[in-house]
């Protein structure tokens, strides 16, 4: 099983404590053996394929589509108030926490903001919560340039975000770009002239479900 490069202190963390416990109290460190293979778990990196098709845009995370609404973008992101169609994917502490790119395109704009921690299922955390913001010139399948934008977010849990991403880099739709630890929230902000293909309530896979499509 493939495994984050972030989990490994983690994982050392919890293997040390839980062998500690067994040398100290025997049969006492059974206790702590689920929260050792959860660290392990939670931190897998599954390789994904995605689906054929150049219009698709893909969910960057694997969790539950909470309900869509339209929302305007974050503000550091320079997009202006005009409101896109924003969807959620919640993560709880089971789902794998790898995040992927929706789309191909370059990355334009990275902002990072410090917020609160509220539950990431709760629509104020898109708006309050501590986050990553990424703008996107998506290339379309007929060649046109348009704004997207993923949001990592921190939950309740969820402390620390991860991303690899630079100002001006080309991404690939289903490439790794970072990871939010523990239990969180991606945001999706679609440009016009795209067609959901999910509806809230809907699990979904990161790299493999397709979010919605480019429309000509």
């Amino acid at each position: 099983m493939r495994i984050h490069r972030d989990g490994w202190v983690y994982i050392a963390i919890a293997g040390v404590l839980n062998i500690a416990l067994f040398a100290f109290t025997g049969l006492w460190g059974l206790i702590l053996l689920p929260v050792t293979v959860w660290v392990v778990a939670f931190f897998r990196d599954p390789d994904r394929t995605p689906p054929p098709g150049d219009a698709l845009i893909l969910s960057p995370a694997d969790g539950r589509l909470l309900k869509p609404v339209t929302a305007v973008p974050p503000e550091e992101l320079g997009l202006g108030p005009v409101p896109m169609l924003r969807l959620s994917i919640f993560m709880n502490v089971f789902n794998v926490h790898v995040n992927r790119i929706p789309c191909n395109g370059t990355v334009t704009r990275l902002a990072y903001r410090p917020g609160k921690f509220f539950n990431a299922s709760f629509d104020k955390a898109s708006e309050h919560n501590e986050r990553l913001s990424v703008r996107l010139a998506a290339q379309r399948p007929n060649g046109t340039l348009v704004d997207l934008v993923f949001v990592q977010i921190a939950g309740l849990v969820a402390r620390r975000i991860g991303s690899d991403l630079k100002e001006g880099q080309s991404v690939c739709r289903g490439d790794r770009f970072g990871i939010i630890r523990f239990g969180s929230r991606v945001d999706v902000y679609l440009p016009p002239a795209t067609r959901v293909l999910v509806t809230e309530g809907q699990i979904v896979c990161a790299g493999e479900t397709a979010l919605a499509e480019f429309q000509d």
